[in-house]
């Protein structure tokens, strides 16, 4: 599991994530038989074309096939940099570029090239891994962020999904949702199954019911106008609760490891505020930089 955060306020969109990625065993029949390991060096925020405010981050399987999703996300950052002889067409200028486009293109390369193949021989009676994404930044010349969701469930994949576009603020979480959901909504997401199967609540009053409590006890803590240091910080406290309450609970803890952060605004464009690396930089001090630069 993991959780994926995307945060929108007036002044960008704040990207943050965990670094959990599971290793789920297989039994006899190809179905899950129960975590393997947890490893905590997985990425799941990253910049979709070098020196443009378009980011991405992603929650559900780590891989597609034997290639991550972290290598994948440099796979389709080439094409749209004009690196892929073979795709030059995916190009991206920057004067004429919309994100629903990039969201478009990256449903296509993940979804139809690669997701659809590879579990095109997957056994009818076991569920297909989900994977999901929120494409976040600014179009040409746009005053104001968008952010698309694509989810595979399943299987399935609809087209992209706006989020929020223009003036629209707010915050969307994936993965482990318990922990935030608790805190700003007031409630956890099984809670519509308990009033339902353990309370016997009728089904056409749980709705209106979850709306109630929702009114009366969600947090509203995100402002489109709070300052754009604030929405980092804000991202982070809800991506480390995740965390902390991952590790106490029972169970492996799925949720873990470094937070990274990245922060993509209109004069600034995509920055990373919080990132790991895997090699010392007094070893690496030019490839350290145009990571961190990445």
């Amino acid at each position: 599991m993991t959780i994926a955060i995307s945060l929108k306020v007036n002044d960008g969109v704040v990207l943050a994530a965990d670094s959990a990625s599971t290793l789920v065993g297989r039994d006899e029949t190809g179905g899950p038989s129960g975590v393997v390991n947890v490893y905590n060096h997985a990425n799941k925020v990253f910049n979709l074309r070098k020196g443009l405010p378009i980011g991405a981050i992603t929650w559900g399987s780590g891989s597609i096939g034997p290639a991550s999703i972290s290598t994948l996300a440099k796979d389709v950052r080439r094409r749209f940099s004009g690196k892929d002889p073979d795709h030059s067409d995916w190009h991206l200028d920057p004067d004429n570029y919309t994100i629903e486009q990039v969201a478009e293109r990256l449903r296509g390369f993940i979804y139809d090239e690669l997701y659809v193949p590879a579990y095109d021989d997957w056994p009818d009676d076991q569920r297909k891994p989900d994977l999901g994404f929120i494409v976040a930044g600014y179009s040409s010349n746009a005053a104001m962020a968008d952010e698309f969701q694509i989810a595979i469930v399943n299987g399935d994949c609809e087209p992209p999904l706006a989020l929020r576009q223009g003036e629209t603020s707010g915050l969307t979480w994936n993965g482990q949702p318990e922990a935030i959901s608790r805190q700003l909504l007031g409630f956890d997401p099984a809670l519509p199954d308990v009033m339902q199967n353990l309370l016997g609540v009728p089904q056409d009053q749980i709705g209106p019911a979850i709306e109630t409590i929702r009114s009366a006890l969600q947090s509203p803590l995100v402002q489109a106008a709070m300052p754009f240091q604030d929405a980092i910080a804000l991202a982070e406290f809800l991506v480390d609760l995740t965390i902390k309450v991952s590790r106490f609970a029972p169970g492996a803890p799925t949720v873990g490891g470094e937070i990274e952060i990245a922060a993509i605004s209109k004069h600034e464009g995509f920055k990373w505020v919080r990132r790991k690396h895997y090699f010392q930089r007094d070893f690496n001090q030019e490839d350290f930089r145009a990571r961190y630069e990445s």
